[in-house]
């Protein structure tokens, strides 16, 4: 399992001066801070089967580090509960049975102190394994690991507040002024490009082996498609012409009678800090790939393949843009980088690069096994940690999912 997962000499916390025990400590610190303003049945409850109670998310990164770290790493120890294995294994088949996905919502115990308590009690068993070189590329796997589920936590917790007729704030602070963006677009001359993380730092094994691509010449938009420019895509008929839409998508359109994207009602859209008013120049959020293919067919361009948009930001700083720094409300603003506000949907199907190997155990299904039916997202998000991306991160899902920040940013062939 040690193999699975390339150097961790990388800052993966946007925090360059630190240990690797230090970035285990704010990490971890940093999910509870998340989870502080919720209640036991706020952070026990699930809205959907993509979704997973905050308290699951909690207990389910403990339980990565004490089964892949302590477990196998520390003589002599023994499991916090017996029992959680059962409860907190996601899906790595490797480790045996599971509660079903959907099942997790069920969960009103353990609760939420004795989750806390967990966590404590494996923090302190890992403090002697944080100095060990041995365990350093899982530990960098485990914070890693942590940081998707801190995303997963407030994209999953805004739904489930959603739900709720009265439209709860999780966090009471005020949502973040927006600015203007420069428009136009930033050409690029073809060619054969690199695509594929350098091995300089922590990857996540989706992320390689490096190989070359031949690239058309073609352009990016320097800025996100705005809720502005969304508004004007309902306006001129956008949901209601089969012309704009993939087969799949305007199936999706017509059997779930989507008019908009999630969260939004009217003039105001559903946020972390309640329900606000929408600003135009924001960027465009929590939308499907389908309702992007569309919007740019509409557009008269079209979304980047992945390789295209990592060509162009392979030289830029990924833990730049609008991302994570703290516990607080996330609301994506305008930004002149091409990471952060949203993720960005690409026309790339979610599949292996050449040469890709899973590595060996259950940790080797960490990503492999999803290369199925997805489609890959570049960039990061308002929610995404910084530090976390970079410019040959792989994010995926399926096209019809949308809880996430997901946005675009227009191509065209020049």
């Amino acid at each position: 399992m040690e193999n699975a997962h390339r150097k961790v000499a990388g800052d993966i916390t946007g925090q360059a001066t630190l240990t690797l025990a230090e970035r285990f400590r704010r990490t971890r610190a940093l999910s509870e801070a998340l989870a502080a303003p919720l209640s036991d049945a706020d952070a026990t409850i699930q809205s959907m089967e993509d979704a997973s109670p905050a308290k699951w998310h909690l207990a389910h990164t403990t339980w990565f580090f004490e089964t892949f770290l302590l477990r196998d790493h520390l003589d002599g120890y023994a499991l916090f509960d017996e029992r959680y294995p059962f409860l907190f294994n996601s899906y790595y088949e490797a480790e045996g049975a599971r509660i079903g996905r959907f099942s997790r919502g069920m969960l009103s115990r353990p609760s939420l102190e004795e989750i806390i308590a967990f966590r404590h009690a494996v923090d302190e068993a890992m403090e002697a394994l944080l100095g060990r070189e041995d365990c350093a590329d899982l530990i960098a796997l485990g914070i890693a690991h942590e940081q998707q589920h801190q995303e997963l936590l407030q994209t999953d917790i805004k739904h489930a507040m959603f739900q709720n007729p009265l439209g709860p704030a999780i966090y009471a602070e005020p949502a973040p002024a927006f600015q203007d963006v420069d428009e136009g677009w930033t050409e690029y001359p073809g060619g054969i490009a690199q695509i594929g993380h350098d091995d300089d730092g922590f990857v996540f094994d989706n992320e390689g082996p490096r190989h070359r691509v031949l690239l058309e010449p073609f352009a990016l938009s320097r800025s996100l498609v705005t809720n502005g420019q969304w508004a004007e895509f309902i306006a001129g008929g956008g949901y209601r012409n089969p012309a704009l839409w993939l087969s799949d998508g305007w199936a999706w359109v017509q059997s779930e009678g989507i008019e908009a994207p999630l969260y939004w009602h009217k003039d105001e859209q559903f946020t972390h800090a309640g329900w606000q008013k929408r600003d135009a120049h924001a960027p465009v959020t929590h939308i499907s790939y389908f309702e992007a293919d569309a919007f740019a067919s509409w557009a008269g361009h079209r979304l980047p393949t992945e390789f295209e948009w990592e060509a162009l930001a392979a030289s830029e700083d990924g833990s730049s843009g609008d991302q994570l720094d703290e516990a607080g409300p996330v609301l994506p603003r305008a930004t002149t980088s091409l990471f952060g506000s949203v993720w960005q949907w690409t026309r790339s199907g979610y599949l292996p690069y050449p040469r890709y190997r899973p590595a060996e155990g259950a940790v080797g299904e960490y990503n492999g096994k999803f290369m199925s039916g997805q489609f890959v997202l570049k960039g990061a998000s308002c929610a995404t940690v910084r530090g976390h991306s970079r410019a040959s991160y792989r994010n995926f899902f399926y096209p019809h999912q949308r809880w996430q920040f997901t946005g675009l940013r227009l191509a065209k062939d020049i």
